[in-house]
């Protein structure tokens, strides 16, 4: 074995050490419009690799848009979206910035899951068959091979006993699990999640938040819109307050949740928390979800 020639030069050790410092997702900018009405107005941000972002802010504030404009399921209207240092939905010819294809777009987002507030499942397939349909047609593997990976994704969720359930036998949060699964097995770098557990019920909530909570712990990028603050205050190493169509306050949970003096945020805040309770406590005495 050569040593000289085994050693990395210094050109690529500089190269992948910038490549692992750049932020997974950047947002510059960002601008859409539904009509007459300007529901994103200006929203700059930044998400790091293994960094866990919570949107939080009052319906209608752009926070869902936000995030469907990051996974290309809304055209933006101005600015920019990078994944991995690429123009998510138009690309530069000649000097002009034109809509890219609809293969572009795929190839730009490959590594985007998103799970959506309705879980989305096919009720004529199992968990299983649910996990394993992208798996077959788009990244066209193998039966046996999307049936291992789909198989081991459920178990990821809690769920390996269940593989052969219809989602009509499964309760909300198992449904909601299985959507997680499905997401996973793609392989995404960076995990979109849309109000998660608005449609569960109280008592189901927890075993979603729990499957959320082991994936930041494994090091999983993930931007989460949320009204769980309990969740956000204990999980997430930057919170972003929207409001009409702007971050208004970002910073780390205790600067948003404890310290926060932003007139918009501190009433948005009195509408989900006993505020004695809360803010004598503070987030890091905050329930576990």
């Amino acid at each position: 074995m050569n040593a000289i020639a085994d050693m990395p030069s210094s050109a690529s050790t500089v190269t992948t050490a910038t490549s692992a410092a750049a932020p997974l997702v950047e947002v510059r900018d960002l601008r859409k419009r539904f009509g007459d009405v300007e529901v994103l107005r200006g929203v700059d941000l930044e998400i790091a690799r293994s960094e866990v972002v919570c949107i939080i802010g009052p319906s209608g504030s752009g926070k869902s848009t936000l995030l469907r404009c990051l996974a290309a399921l809304e055209t933006y209207d101005q600015g920019e979206v990078r994944i991995e240092g690429e123009l998510l939905g138009y690309s530069e010819r000649n000097g002009k910035r034109v809509r890219a294809t609809q293969g572009e777009i795929n190839r730009v987002r490959r590594n985007v899951g998103m799970v959506f507030q309705q879980f989305n499942l096919w009720p004529h397939m199992t968990a299983l068959g649910n996990v394993m349909e992208a798996l077959l047609r788009v990244r066209q593997l193998s039966r046996d091979e999307a049936r291992r990976r789909a198989n081991a994704m459920l178990e990821t969720v809690g769920l390996a006993h269940k593989g052969d359930a219809y989602p009509a036998k499964l309760s909300g949060g198992q449904q909601q699990r299985v959507a997680i699964a499905r997401a996973l097995a793609m392989e995404p770098h960076i995990m979109l999640f849309d109000e998660p557990t608005s449609a569960l019920d109280p008592e189901l909530v927890g075993e979603v938040l729990q499957v959320m909570k082991q994936l930041a712990r494994d090091g999983m990028t993930m931007a989460v819109v949320t009204h769980e603050m309990g969740f956000a205050a204990q999980v997430a190493d930057k919170v972003m307050f929207i409001d009409q169509g702007k971050i208004a306050v970002q910073g780390a949970p205790r600067e948003v949740f404890h310290d926060a003096g932003q007139p918009r945020l501190r009433q948005f805040l009195q509408n989900y928390f006993d505020r004695n309770a809360f803010w004598a406590r503070g987030p890091d005495d905050a329930p576990t979800p």
